[in-house]
């Protein structure tokens, strides 16, 4: 019994979503001015990346580089 109002509640629940569904898709009528637009934009956010990317590295990296030679620094000073 609980098996089958499971089941007639699935059915309702999908054939009212069914004319939902079967509307279709937005058509996108925009022109290569506006997909030329939007590839100049990711243009732009690519190039104001990769510099701060590589700064990043590089202050990673000289933090890694200032750690491991930390301890012979402080032997030079003592000396």
């Amino acid at each position: 019994m609980k098996h089958a109002a499971g089941l007639t509640m699935l059915m309702a629940v999908l054939g009212g979503a069914a004319p939902a569904l079967a509307a279709g898709a937005r058509e996108d009528s925009s022109g290569i001015v506006v997909w030329m637009f939007l590839g100049f934009c990711a243009l732009i956010v690519i190039a104001q990346l990769m510099p701060a990317v590589l700064m990043m590295l590089g202050v990673v990296k000289s933090a890694a580089r200032d750690k491991e030679f930390t301890p012979q620094k402080a032997q030079q000073k003592s000396k």
